[in-house]
């Protein structure tokens, strides 16, 4: 466009100057003792603005002369940048392929350009970690926080993942630590997610999730299963008394509770303690909402009215009929309510539909204790191969 505009504008003074020419009969009378010219008026206003234009040009190259040591400077410092942005992307490509040598290597002829520096070196150290190179991988780090100290948060970040990675999770919580004080990232929290679970240390789990949640940076679903497994295994270490234990059930989300396996972690803490009602209630409450065979199981052992146990689970059993921890539970409540023969039936049915060494036990104790002892001899051996296979 703008040379568009010179050419149109070029036309239009040659017309000027042809039309003024025409219309111009002029002239000028130059008088330097004892000389005397006398020239066409055009003629001497085309020699003033050719000699205007040849002075310009003079001055422009002059200008471009004086400045061409900055122009060669400019020059090779563009050809420098160029073949770095190039390694850089060959790196990136080198890596992703998983040629991890080729990657470092080309990583490495960035260094020279700071604005590649932290770039290069960062992708030198992944490569070097991929290769199993730790001490190399640990000195491109440290190149990294003397090439480019202003970006922290990037080098902090790689070597707390990289820690991470050989689950050296105790230094990647300090490096993580260092990293909160320069930058507050939703990354980081998702590292510190990942180095507390390591730690197992369930409490700052849960916090973390909780964090993550209000950002919304982590999927529901993995969160849920997060929350239930720091749940559950919060209530596997053994509380230091009952009351701990029944304020920390409280704080547990009513929807969380009734899971399969906080209830089962959670209702052998409260039988541990001797508290079989708060236990029952748990485990009935979680079978009403989820079915659950590991936790039916437990259901025998919470001793309260055995007739209304018996009497819900035979309800179970009409939607459940073919779970056989369902009928080995209700076996070991028939026998402690000496219902032998329906003991005897339940456990017979639990056996023909999955053979355990539990159920083998059971029934063998019952038939112990009705006289029948050659056949729980029998029932003996059997659980014994079982449990030794």
């Amino acid at each position: 466009m703008r040379i568009l505009f010179w050419i149109l504008a070029i036309f239009g003074l040659a017309v000027a100057l042809t039309l003024a020419a025409k219309h111009n009969a002029g002239y000028a009378l130059l008088v330097y003792p004892p000389y005397r010219a006398e020239l066409s008026l055009n003629l001497l206003i085309t020699m003033m603005l050719a000699m205007l234009a040849a002075g310009y040009g003079l001055l422009r190259l002059l200008f471009h002369t004086l400045n061409l040591p900055s122009y060669v400077r400019t020059f090779r410092l563009e050809r420098k940048r160029d073949r770095a942005r190039a390694a850089i992307m060959e790196a990136l490509l080198a890596y992703h392929e998983g040629r991890y040598g080729k990657a470092e290597k080309l990583a490495v002829a960035a260094f020279d350009l700071p604005e590649f520096a932290a770039v290069g070196a960062l992708l030198a150290a992944r490569s070097a970690h991929k290769m199993k190179d730790y001490a190399r991988r640990d000195s491109y780090l440290l190149q990294a926080e003397r090439l480019a100290p202003e970006q922290d948060a990037a080098r902090l970040m790689t070597e707390a993942e990289l820690l991470l990675s050989q689950r050296r999770h105790q230094e990647a919580l300090t490096v993580l630590k260092r990293l909160h004080g320069v930058a507050r990232l939703t990354g980081a929290v998702r590292l510190e997610l990942s180095a507390q679970q390591q730690a197992k240390n369930w409490g700052k789990v849960l916090e973390l999730i909780a964090k993550l949640e209000k950002k919304e940076a982590i999927e529901p679903v993995y969160a849920t299963q997060l929350k239930i497994n720091a749940h559950q295994e919060n209530l596997k270490n053994r509380l230091p008394d009952i009351a701990t234990l029944k304020e920390y059930w409280r704080k547990i989300p009513a929807a969380d509770r009734t899971d399969s396996k906080i209830a089962l972690a959670a209702a052998r803490q409260f039988l541990a303690f001797g508290e079989c009602p708060a236990a029952m209630e748990i485990v009935t409450d979680s079978l009403e909402k989820h079915w659950d065979s590991d936790l039916v199981r437990l259901y025998a052992e919470c001793r309260g009215d055995v007739l209304k146990q018996i009497e819900r689970a035979e309800n179970w059993i009409k939607q459940h009929p073919q779970d056989a921890a369902l009928l080995l539970t209700l076996g070991r409540l028939c026998t402690q309510r000496e219902l032998w023969g329906k003991a005897q039936s339940y456990l017979e049915a639990s056996l023909s539909i999955e053979r355990r060494a539990e159920t083998h036990l059971a029934l063998a104790q019952l038939l112990e204790k009705i006289g029948r002892e050659e056949e729980a001899r029998e029932q003996y051996r059997l659980g014994l191969n079982l449990a030794v296979n």
